[in-house]
């Protein structure tokens, strides 16, 4: 990573500066057809990144976490790409204007860095996905997906690894290019191995070395 602290820092200051928002959850935060309406930083909470597809079905991006900027793309480069954000669990946002944003990085040359980092995490994130569908059987694809899930949102327990984000069939099988009932099954079938637990929006991994067996 490129960042030093003070650098992280100054950019998260700047967003302090600005206003800050509450949202339920299941609210938008980029309504479906509209505009940003600034830059955000992440202080609590989850955000679901998505796009609709010709046929009218959600597929799910990406889920970001505290920390993490969105809008972040559209600040640079100016450009719209239609991304819907709605949050999962109530969620605690700072937002500040597009102008406000670019001033900052202009006059602050530093604060490129922790934006580099944020950028290159950004491409790291869509890769993995997209080489996740070249996996041929929707169960290696699945498994991936549940191994990166725990990369980014696992915490350690003494029963196994808990996926802290509420994750649908569907949010799970839009991600990774297969259906909702086939998502059930392969998880069903997880579980009577031994391998997950599916409850309530909430997995966890039990066994993460053989769910790893799938890929080899």
């Amino acid at each position: 990573m490129l960042t030093e602290d003070g650098q992280e820092a100054a950019l998260v200051n700047l967003f302090h500066q600005g206003t800050r928002m509450v949202y339920e959850k299941g609210e938008f935060v980029i309504r479906p057809g509209g505009p940003p309406q600034g830059v955000f930083y992440i202080l609590k909470g989850l955000v679901k990144a998505y796009d609709i597809t010709k046929y009218g079905e959600e597929n799910l991006l990406i889920i970001r976490k505290p920390g993490e900027i969105l809008g972040l793309t559209w600040s640079i480069t100016g450009e719209d790409r239609h991304i819907i954000y709605a949050t999962l669990a109530q969620t605690e946002l700072l937002q500040i204007s597009r102008e406000q944003f670019t001033t900052f990085v202009h006059s602050n040359p530093s604060a490129a860095l922790p934006l580099v980092d944020m950028l290159v995490d950004m491409y790291r994130l869509h890769s993995e996905r997209i080489l996740n569908l070249e996996y041929r059987t929707v169960r290696e694809r699945l498994v991936s997906f549940l191994l990166s899930m725990a990369r980014r949102f696992g915490k350690e327990t003494p029963d196994g690894i808990v996926l802290e984000v509420p994750l649908r069939h569907q949010d799970i099988a839009s991600s990774i290019s297969a259906t909702r009932e086939s998502i059930g099954r392969e998880l069903a079938a997880f579980e009577r191995q031994g391998l997950v637990t599916n409850s309530q929006l909430t997995i966890m991994l039990k066994d993460i070395p053989r769910l790893r067996k799938f890929l080899e």
